[in-house]
Parts: structure tokens; sequence; C-alpha cells
């Protein structure tokens, strides 16, 4: 069967509105819930084989996600999919207006090699809940835990309803080339830019959730041990091939070696002396990847770490300094465990520089409020953590997503819902009374002029 037909089986199957139904999208829930705790083991030892991930990363960072959500949305599925009543204006009177949400219809998701099964089954989860049918377009950088999804999917599932394709870039064209109702795509900044284009021949609306060069600022108020293990923590997850984790730092140049003390302290506290030997460190995705980051360290000064393996896809947690601007690592997302170090005297030259650049899918700050404030107030990104990394993406009641050059659309909690649904105005007009002000020949126009 072609790609193109199974879309239409799918829009077919769209069409016999079952999903539009609130108890079925809840019964797929459950049943995505419960075929995810099954293969709790699958799914880790899938994502250890793929991406060296931990268990307890493993499920911190991938399936507790997925699962939380799944909750969420069945704890406030009822509420959301009811319609929702607005004011009316008195010159419509006697109708009454409300708000629909309806599902879109036929949706692709395309996900990452990353975080493969977060970026795969969260969206879906909000497909699922809003009413849709699905296409799921695993990445084959990660093909154990994409063979691994498949088989739950295809487990719980008609393919009728929710459907997995696997393959490489030509599989990636021929999607592309159908309508969706909606294409949910995570990735690079420049594959989305081929997403948008292929959905610009059809009208189809996009979801992009890209990434970007987010900043870390470290100022010479900060608790300098809580940040240094905070960014170690924040860069070392996935061996820093995370979106929305710190790609490079400005640190106030008063404290700036007592920072990178503190980083090696952090990383001995993390991962102890021997951090390839350390069963909780990932590793980098595949060769291709571990050469392209090989590059990245031929300029400027490691502080701290350098050391590589490439049999084992080992590259240690590396702090690089004496950078120029216009330097390799700063002409595009690292993806990796290095950390680039600037330092700064005031922070308005940290605001300019950031603004100066795209906007970036995450902003770090470590100090004091009152500059929190200011740093935030006068620059843009997707979302922002004080005092942290990473930990804007945890809670459901904030939206995630990036501005600019970072995405376009936001989802998690409720926003993973509304992201497949559309908020469809209803008015409802009584016949009892008839009032003639809006018909010709308008002979009591100046009362509508004052009503309306």
């Amino acid at each position: 069967m072609t790609i193109q037909e199974k879309v239409q089986e799918l829009r077919t199957f769209f069409g016999t509105h079952q999903t539009k139904e609130i108890a079925f999208r809840k019964i797929q829930l459950k049943k995505l819930k419960q075929a995810i705790v099954a293969n709790e083991k699958k799914i880790s030892e899938a994502l250890w084989l793929d991406l060296h991930k931990s268990h307890e990363e493993a499920y911190l960072t991938e399936i507790s996600f997925v699962l939380k959500e799944i909750d969420y949305h069945l704890k406030n599925l009822d509420y959301w999919s009811r319609p929702e009543s607005v004011s009316t204006p008195l010159f419509m009177f006697p109708s009454r207006s409300k708000l629909w949400n309806e599902p879109l219809g036929v949706a692709l998701i395309i996900a990452p090699w990353n975080y493969p099964f977060q970026l795969l089954f969260n969206p879906l989860v909000g497909a699922l809940s809003s009413g849709c049918c699905v296409v799921l377009r695993p990445s084959p950088a990660a093909p154990r835990i994409a063979a691994v999804m498949e088989e739950i999917i295809q487990s719980i599932f008609d393919e009728q309803y929710v459907h997995v394709i696997q393959g490489g870039r030509e599989v990636n064209e021929e999607l592309l080339k159908e309508r969706f109702d909606l294409i949910f795509f995570t990735g690079s900044s420049f594959v989305g830019k081929v997403v948008m284009r292929a959905a610009a021949e059809h009208l189809t609306p996009v979801i992009l959730e890209l990434g970007g060069k987010s900043p870390c600022i470290i100022d010479e108020e900060a608790n300098l041990a809580i940040a240094a293990k905070r960014i170690i923590w924040g860069k070392t997850i996935n061996a820093g091939q995370t979106c929305i984790a710190p790609d490079y730092v400005f640190v106030h140049e008063n404290v700036k070696e007592k920072l990178i003390q503190e980083m090696k302290n952090a990383l001995v506290l993390l991962f102890g002396e021997e951090i390839d030997k350390n069963p909780y460190y990932a590793r980098i995705v595949n060769n291709e990847a571990f050469d392209r980051l090989e590059k990245l360290l031929k300029e400027g000064v490691v502080r701290i770490g350098g050391k590589m393996d490439k049999e084992s896809l080992f590259i240690e947690p590396t702090i690089i300094d004496n950078l120029k601007d216009d330097s390799l690592i700063m002409q595009g997302e690292i993806f990796g465990p290095i950390l680039p170090m600037f330092t700064f005297s005031r922070i308005d030259q940290v605001i300019t520089y950031i603004n100066s650049k795209e906007k970036p899918l995450a902003l770090y700050y470590f100090g004091e409020k009152t500059k929190a404030r200011e740093v935030l107030s006068k620059t843009s990104s997707g979302g922002a953590s004080i005092n942290d990394t990473l930990m804007q993406i945890a809670n459901d009641n904030l939206p995630f997503g990036g501005v600019g050059n970072s995405g376009m659309g936001s989802y998690h909690g409720k926003g993973t819902y509304d992201v497949f649904s559309h908020r469809r105005g209803v008015v409802t007009s009584l016949t009892w009374i008839d009032l003639p002000f809006k018909y010709p020949p308008f002979k009591y126009f100046k009362w509508i002029k004052k009503l309306i």
C-alpha cells in the first residue's frame, strides 16, 4: 500500500466519526498507558542500545513525561471538550455564542532521535485526546526504540486509526507531499523550513519544535556551587543532545575561575573520576554526530574534559574558552556535551549579544531576582528558568515551544490537546422573536449604530 493510500485510509476512518466520541478517546489513552507500563523494560533497553541512556534517565526524561501527560488528559478531557459559553453582544439578542472544540482530522507527527520516545508519544497523546487520526514518523537514527514504538502501536491501535511509517529521508519526502490537517515536527531549524515549505502547498498548519543556541548567564551574585551543578546536570543529560540544553555560558569576569572549579567539582560529584565508565552518562547517537562535534573542538582552549573515544561514541563533558564570536562552535546549535564560555562585566553586554542572534528555545539566568527580571524583560526566548536549567519543561501548566527561529506553536498539558483541535465559533439564534434591526431598509439604523 502506498503512503497516499495509507493516508486516505486514515481519512476514511476519521470520516466514520468514531474518534469524536469522548468515551472512545479515553479508551485509547488508557490502552496507550497500559501498553507503555507493560513495555517499560523493553523501552528502556531500546533507549540504552540507541543512546546509552540508563533506565533511570530513560524513565525520568522520556517514559514518565508521557505517562504524566496521559494522566493529565484523562483527568481533564471531559472539561476541555465541553462547549464553552462566551458572552454575546446586546445587539445580537436573543442569540447565544459558544466555542466548540473539534479534532483537526489526520495529523502527521515527525519525531527526532534525541528523545525518540517522549517526542513521538507526547504529541500522540494530544492527537488521541482531541480525536484525530495519526501518522507517526519515528527517527531512523534511533532504530531500536523506533521498532519498539511501532510494535506497541500495532498491538493496541487499528492501523486505520494510528499508523507508524518507518524509513529514511525518501519516506519523509513522500509523506510531506500528502495533505494533512496538521504537521507536528520536532527537529532542526533547517528541516523545519523544509517541512513548512511542504505544508504551504496544502495550506496545512504546522507546529515546529526546533532549537537554537540557548544562553546561560551566571552573574556575580549567583550561588556558584549550585549554578555549576545545575548547569552541568542540564548539559550532561543525554550527553548534551537536548534541544533546551545550555548551549553557551556568559559568566561575570569576577567569578569565572571559581565557576570553572565548581564545575569540575560538580562533574566528579555527579559522575565520578572516570566518566566513561559511569552508567548514567549517555553516548553520542552515531559516527556522523561524533565527527561533527569533534570538529567543534578545533578552536579555543579546553578548560575541563576534552577526552573522546569514537569506538564507544564517548565525548567527555567539555568546557572551552578563549573563543571568538565567529568560531565554528558559535555558528549553530552544538547538540552535544561541549559548553563554550565567555565573560562579561555588565549585564547589558550579554543582553545586546543575545538580541543580536536568533531567538533561542531556552534562556537560563543565575543571579538575583532584579537582574533576572531585567534580562527576561529585555530578551526573548521560547522558555526560561531562573537559577536552574531545563525545569521549565517539567510543569504541565507551562507551554513548551519556541519563538522565531526556535519554533512555532507550543504544547504540553492542555496545550497538547489544543494543538490538535480547532476552536469553532458557533452562534445559535432563537426563533421565537425576529428583531428587525439587521434587515433592510434599516430604519432603526441610528439605534443600531449606538449598540454596536
